[in-house]
């Protein structure tokens, strides 16, 4: 069969012929029509994941939509190394398959599975999310973060807050749901103070952190109290993402004097069980809350191009 296949970490996968893969147990063999080109999936290829395998060569993708031999599309996630979901056939666990709605289209479903599951698992299965709740997005302009307004909505959040990179980046972010747009782009005292006000005005409830880094550590300095009488609010802090920084500088004071609950979400803090729940819920939502998912469908034979080529575009391979 054809695949995208990685040949060494040191450059992209190439178009190229690879074994069939043979279903084994549980497992059923899927006719794959679309996989998304995510940066767990480019991380992956590069060996720079934590979940990177070593064995060379493998097909990479993490998930995709596609047909089971009795033409039931599906969703499917996990499939079984070497054969990840960018080929013309994958493999992957019968439990890990999630039949689509006949409205959805295979480029939207695979476009908005990992973006999008990982704030639907980080609300649900980690912080544990109650409608009603005022949610604060630190990172909501990239395709995951802008997922993340629309499903915190969806959810029923009381209020939702995001933060970009600056004035222009937030821009566009109140259609999505977003009641307050945070510019990042300030001195870290300002930043700091400005995080404090609409924490205490508005009650923040969970933080999803796309970006860690600077922002994090302004975050951590404005929801400390001053050692009052009253205990401060319980905040759930949920680590998603670190494009802005791996590591951060955190008081063991910061941790005393708030509410903070410091957890992170993702493969290993989620399980595969969690996650598939969070996808299969993700799929449902989409439709009926009209969420907006830029992508943009690109041949497989042409990934070796695409992989490499500038810009930030949500990428779907089709086949």
């Amino acid at each position: 069969m054809k695949a995208a296949v990685v040949h060494s970490f040191g450059g992209p996968p190439r178009y190229a012929d690879f074994g069939e893969p043979a279903a084994q147990g549980d497992e059923v063999v899927i006719a794959v029509k679309a996989a998304s080109l995510t940066q767990l999936v480019r991380a992956q290829a590069a060996g720079k994941h934590y979940s990177s395998g070593n064995n060379l060569p493998f097909v990479p993708g993490a998930d995709g939509v596609g047909r089971l031999a009795d033409g039931t599309r599906v969703f499917f996630a996990f499939p079984r190394s070497p054969y990840g979901s960018m080929a013309q056939r994958s493999v992957t666990g019968v439990s890990k398959c999630i039949p689509l709605p006949d409205e959805l289209d295979d480029v939207i479903a695979a476009a908005a599975a990992n973006p999008g599951m990982s704030s639907w698992a980080a609300l649900i299965e980690r912080a544990k999310f109650q409608a009603g709740e005022v949610v604060l997005i630190n990172g909501a302009t990239g395709a995951a973060g802008r997922l993340a307004i629309q499903i915190a909505k969806y959810l029923g959040a009381g209020k939702v807050i995001a933060t970009g990179r600056n004035q222009k980046s937030v821009e566009g972010l109140g259609p999505l749901g977003a009641n307050v747009a945070i510019a990042l782009d300030q001195s870290p005292q300002q930043l700091t103070e400005e995080f404090w006000r609409q924490i205490k005005a508005n009650g923040v409830n969970i933080i999803l952190d796309y970006l860690w880094g600077p922002s994090a550590e302004s975050l951590f300095a404005a929801v400390g109290g001053h050692g009052s009488e009253q205990a401060e609010p319980r905040i759930r802090y949920v680590q998603i993402g670190s494009i802005a920084g791996q590591t951060v500088n955190l008081s063991a004071g910061a941790l005393r004097r708030s509410g903070l609950e410091l957890m992170g979400s993702g493969l290993g803090s989620v399980s595969h069980e969690g996650l598939i729940r969070s996808i299969a819920g993700l799929m449902k939502a989409i439709i009926p809350g009209k969420f907006k998912i830029d992508a943009e469908a690109i041949p497989l034979e042409q990934v070796e191009q695409a992989w490499t080529a500038p810009g930030d575009r949500r990428i779907v391979f089709t086949l």
